[in-house]
């Protein structure tokens, strides 16, 4: 295992490396400079700046003192905020961070839980809401159910009881943080509902279910001893990218509801381009999802033992 550890760990960096790389140069092919939004500024104070923030030197240097500065830990300084890059991740992430394992917990349970009711329950009035919801998880982005939770249980609700049961905005509560963390829960949901529920129709049809039937074992042991244990690692495997995606929270999700996460410095980052900002969440996001693969793989190991990461093939 630990050979497999190494040779992963070492995929990894180049990944990131590759990914520091192409989002440094891609930043650098959009028009314009980060300094274009400013009004009447002198050529002497441009050049200050872009000296003081390394922009005047040609890309390839900017490129190897950016490296250099990720490999000693220094995602750089912040064009827009005028702040380490580092210090702005260290005050948001946590709210995202937050968001994100109660979307996470949220998603993985009831997801798990619907797959199975659906699959047991094949063709009954429980399969047909169970694909509906997926279908609807899948096909509507979460901020449209983000904005339609605010409209229905956030103003109607109140205007209907007078009683103020979900926050609209706000990340100050246990109540304001239900409804941003359904709303980016509810693709994942979708996601995992469909897959375990293929999987466990899958499962449910192998022999060794067919001889534990024969043998008596009533519905409950079969299902819950036997199925969910073969069925559920299809979905532990997308639990890496799902993990890494709501973990770090969703740009838009955070920005209706008004939640102080990374999402908000993401997106004027873009917009004022702001290089290091961008390269550096862009960094931070790309580590954050090489990593929770790496731990699902691992993870295989411990839960399935006839996988054997020794013998894992690249």
């Amino acid at each position: 295992m630990f050979k497999y550890i190494v040779k992963r760990l070492f995929y990894a960096f180049l990944t990131l490396l590759a990914l520091t790389t192409l989002t440094f140069f891609m930043m650098r092919l959009l028009p314009g400079d980060p300094f274009i939004g400013e009004k009447a500024i002198p050529e002497t104070t441009l050049k200050a700046l872009n000296a003081k923030y390394g922009l005047d030197k040609p890309v390839y240097v900017q490129l190897w003192m950016y490296i250099k500065g990720v490999f000693q830990g220094d995602l750089g300084l912040s064009i827009h905020y005028n702040r380490p890059v580092n210090d702005i991740i260290a005050q948001a992430f946590p709210y995202s961070f937050d968001l994100g394992i109660r979307s996470l917990i949220f998603a993985t349970v009831m997801g798990v839980l619907l797959g199975i009711v659906a699959a047991v329950k094949r063709g009954t009035k429980w399969d047909t809401v169970t694909m509906f919801i997926a279908i609807v998880g899948v096909s509507v982005p979460g901020f449209i159910i983000g904005a339609l939770l605010q409209y229905f249980l956030g103003l109607k609700l109140f205007q209907l009881t007078g009683i103020r049961f979900f926050p609209i905005t706000g990340w100050n509560s246990f109540a304001s943080k239900l409804l941003p963390a359904f709303a980016l829960s509810f693709g994942s949901l979708a996601t995992i509902s469909r897959l375990m529920r293929t999987s466990m129709l899958d499962v449910l049809g192998q022999d060794y279910i067919k001889t534990a039937k024969s043998k008596g074992l009533s519905q409950k042991k079969i299902i819950w001893k036997h199925a969910v244990r073969n069925a559920i690692m299809p979905v532990i495997t997308v639990l890496g990218p799902i993990a890494a995606a709501v973990l770090t929270g969703a740009f838009v999700v955070e920005n209706i509801f008004a939640v102080p996460g990374m999402g908000k410095f993401f997106v004027l980052s873009i917009q004022t381009q702001d290089y290091t900002m961008i390269s550096g969440t862009t960094l931070f996001y790309g580590a954050f999802l090489v990593i929770a693969n790496l731990i699902v793989d691992i993870a295989y190991g411990f839960i399935d033992p006839r996988v054997k990461l020794t013998d894992a093939k690249e």
